[in-house]
C-alpha cells in the first residue's frame, strides 16, 4: 500500500508543476506580444510580472524590459536594465545591450559616456553595424565640435576696418569678382589680424578662385 501512496502523492505533485510552467510560459507569450504592438507601458508590466512572480532570471529579459522602458520614455529605469544585460556571456546580447546604453547616454547628451558605450559594443561584437555606425557618427560630431570651440575661442571680434573690407568684399562677390575679392581680403588681413574672423569666407574664396583656374 505505501508504494501506493507514494503515486499517488506524485501525482498530487505533478499537475501544480505543470500549471506554473503553463502560466509561466503564457506570461512569456503576454509580455512579448506585448512589446510587438508597441504597448510598452503594458509591456514593462508584463515584463515585470516575469520577474517578480516567476522569479525569471535572464539577460535577455533585462535587455528586452530595458526596450520598453526606453520607448516608454523612462530612460533612468532604462538605462539600469541595460546594464544588466551588458553583463551577458552572450556576446551579441551584450553588444546589443552597450548599443541602446550608448543611446540613452546620447538622448542624455552625455556623448563622451555614450561613446564608450558604442565602443564597449564593438568591442563585443565587432560586427554590430549599428554600434559601428553610432560610434564613427559621434565621434566625428564630437571631434568636430572640439575644432568648432577652439576655432570660436581664437577668433577675433572684427575691427570697423575689417567690418568694411568685408562689405567691400561682398560687393564683388555680387559681381562676381571672386578673385579681387580675395586679394581685397588677404591685403586687409596683412594690415589687421581681425580680418581672420572672416576665415572662413577667405576659404570660400580661395576653392572659388581654385575652381575657375582649374
Amino acid at each position: 500500500m505505501s508504494w501506493i501512496k507514494g503515486i499517488f502523492l506524485v501525482l498530487l505533485f505533478l499537475p501544480a508543476s505543470w500549471t506554473w510552467v503553463s502560466r509561466m510560459n503564457a506570461a512569456i507569450d503576454q509580455a512579448a506580444a506585448s512589446y510587438a504592438a508597441t504597448e510598452y507601458a503594458q509591456s514593462i508590466k508584463d515584463h515585470r510580472v516575469l520577474l517578480e512572480e516567476f522569479q525569471l532570471v535572464s539577460q535577455s529579459l533585462d535587455f528586452n524590459l530595458g526596450l520598453s522602458y526606453h520607448y516608454a520614455s523612462q530612460p533612468e529605469e532604462a538605462a539600469a536594465n541595460f546594464d544588466k544585460a551588458s553583463q551577458s556571456i552572450d556576446e551579441r546580447l551584450a553588444s546589443f545591450a552597450f548599443n541602446q546604453g550608448g543611446v540613452v547616454l546620447g538622448n542624455k547628451q552625455d556623448y563622451e559616456a555614450a561613446l564608450s558605450k558604442f565602443q564597449s559594443a564593438l568591442i563585443q561584437n565587432p560586427l554590430n553595424e549599428e554600434a559601428r555606425y553610432n560610434y564613427e557618427l559621434l565621434a566625428r560630431w564630437l571631434k568636430r565640435d572640439e575644432e568648432r570651440k577652439n576655432k570660436d575661442e581664437n577668433t577675433p571680434e572684427p575691427s570697423e576696418f575689417a567690418k568694411r573690407k568685408k562689405a567691400e568684399a561682398d560687393r564683388l562677390v555680387e559681381q562676381f569678382k571672386f578673385k579681387e575679392a580675395l586679394t581685397l581680403m588677404e591685403a586687409a588681413l596683412a594690415q589687421d589680424e581681425t580680418v581672420a574672423a572672416y576665415q572662413d569666407f577667405m576659404t570660400s574664396l580661395k576653392d572659388v578662385v581654385e575652381i575657375n583656374e582649374n
